[in-house]
C-alpha cells in the first residue's frame, strides 16, 4: 500500500479535512508504547511513571500551539472535547453559527431540547458570520458562544477574536472549535476553551484535547477514576498521546514549509480547474480546502467516477446521509448547486504531480457527465 492509501493502482488522497495521513515520526513514537512500554500512566510504579512521563511530554508539545497558560485535557477526540465544553458550561443561553460542525450543532440542539435557549447565527454568501446578528444575539444571559476557527467544509476563517470579545462583554465563555485550524492558523489568545483533534494534523485517530483557560472549569460528562484533573475519567493511551505530541511538534517545526506548500498547491488547483466556482470567501480562508461547484454536475456521481481519487462532497461525518450540505445551503446555494459541489483537501504529503493528475481526471469525468 502506498502513501496515498491505494493498493496496486496509486490512490491520490485529497480529503485532508476528513483525516490526514499519519506522519511517520508519529507512528515511530507510538510503536514502543504499544509494544514494549505498556504501563498504565495512572499507576504509581516505575512502569506507570515512565508512561505518565510520555503523556506529559506530549501534553507540553501540544500546548505550545495553543494560547499560553491554562491546562490541556486529553479526550477521545474533538467531539468529546466539544461536548465537555458545551454540556459542562454554566447555566444560560448558547449562541453558535449555522455552518458549525455537527458536533456543535447537534449538541446545541440536544441542549435546546433540555431547556436551554439556543441561537444559531446566519452567515453571508462568503460563509462569514453575520456580525450584526451576533451583536444582537450575544447579550447578558448567554453562557457560551461556540464558533469554528476554520470551517471544515468550505475553509473560511471566522472572526474568532471579535466573537470572543462580544462573548466576554456579555459575561459568556467562548469555545473555539480549532480542529481544522490548529497548527495552521493562529488561535486567538482571547478564547476560553479550544477543542482540537490529533488525526487532523497527521497524528493518530482516537485522541483529541480540550484546552481550558485558567479558572474555566466545565462540569465533567464522564465519572470514574478522576483522571485528567477530574474532568475526564478513563485510562489514557500513552501511545496515542505520544503520537499526538509528535504530530503537534512537526506542525510547529514545519509550519512555514507546510504553509508555502499548501499555498502553491491551491494556486495550482485553481489554475487546473478553471470551470469550477469556489464556494465561500476567496480571501478569508485556509488555502488547503477548496470547495468547488460546477453547473450541471452531480457531485456524488463524479465521486463515483473518479475511483482513484479520494475527495469528498463535504463533511465525512455526514457522508451517506443523502442530504445537501447544511453549510452550502447556509451560504445560499440552491439544492442543485450544493449537489454539484465537491471538496478537495490537500496538505503536507500531496505533490504537485498528484494535483495535476487529479485535476485531469476530475475535469474529464465532469466533461463526460455534462455531455451525457
Amino acid at each position: 500500500m502506498d502513501r496515498h492509501g491505494g493498493a496496486g493502482a496509486a490512490m491520490i488522497y485529497l480529503d485532508y479535512q476528513a483525516t490526514t495521513p499519519l506522519a511517520p515520526e508519529a507512528f515511530d513514537a507510538m510503536v514502543p508504547l504499544l509494544r514494549d512500554h505498556f504501563g498504565n500512566p495512572h499507576s504509581a510504579h516505575r512502569l506507570g511513571r515512565a508512561a505518565a512521563a510520555q503523556v506529559e511530554v506530549a501534553r507540553d508539545e501540544i500546548a505550545r500551539l495553543l494560547p499560553g497558560g491554562g491546562r490541556l485535557v486529553f479526550t477521545s477526540g474533538a467531539t468529546e472535547a466539544i461536548n465537555i465544553a458545551m454540556q459542562g458550561a454554566p447555566p444560560g443561553g448558547i449562541v453558535t453559527i449555522a455552518t458549525e460542525h455537527a458536533a456543535v450543532l447537534d449538541t446545541a440542539e440536544a441542549m435546546r431540547r433540555n431547556g436551554r435557549d439556543v441561537t444559531v447565527l446566519p452567515v453571508g454568501a462568503d460563509g462569514l458570520v453575520d456580525m450584526a446578528a451576533a451583536r444582537q444575539a450575544i447579550r447578558p444571559g448567554v453562557a457560551l458562544v461556540a464558533a469554528m476557527l476554520v470551517n471544515n467544509e468550505i475553509g473560511v476563517i471566522q472572526p474568532i477574536e471579535s466573537l470572543a470579545q462580544l462573548a466576554h462583554e456579555a459575561g459568556a465563555l467562548f469555545l473555539c472549535d480549532a480542529v481544522q485550524g490548529y497548527g495552521r492558523v493562529p488561535i486567538p489568545g482571547i478564547c476560553d476553551m479550544v477543542a482540537i483533534s490529533a488525526h487532523k494534523i497527521h497524528g493518530p485517530k482516537g485522541v483529541g484535547a480540550l484546552w481550558l483557560r485558567d479558572g474555566v472549569t466545565p462540569a465533567p460528562l464522564i465519572h470514574g477514576g478522576g483522571q485528567e484533573g477530574g474532568l475526564r475519567s478513563g485510562t489514557l493511551s500513552p501511545a496515542l498521546c505520544a503520537g499526538f505530541g509528535v504530530a503537534a511538534r512537526l506542525m510547529r517545526e514545519r509550519a512555514d514549509a507546510d504553509r508555502a506548500h499548501v499555498e502553491a498547491l491551491a494556486l495550482q488547483a485553481r489554475a487546473l480547474l478553471p470551470d469550477w466556482t469556489l464556494n465561500g470567501s476567496d480571501t478569508v480562508r485556509y488555502p488547503g480546502n477548496l470547495n468547488l461547484r460546477r453547473d450541471g454536475i452531480d457531485g456524488a456521481r463524479l465521486l463515483s467516477n473518479c475511483r482513484n481519487i479520494a475527495f469528498s462532497l463535504g463533511s465525512a461525518c455526514a457522508s451517506g446521509s443523502g442530504r445537501p450540505s447544511h453549510v452550502l445551503r447556509a451560504i445560499g446555494l440552491t439544492q442543485g448547486q450544493a449537489r454539484g459541489s465537491v471538496r478537495i483537501g490537500f496538505g503536507r504529503y500531496t505533490t504537485s504531480a498528484d494535483m495535476e493528475s487529479a485535476a485531469q481526471i476530475i475535469n474529464e469525468a465532469a466533461a463526460a457527465q455534462a455531455a451525457s
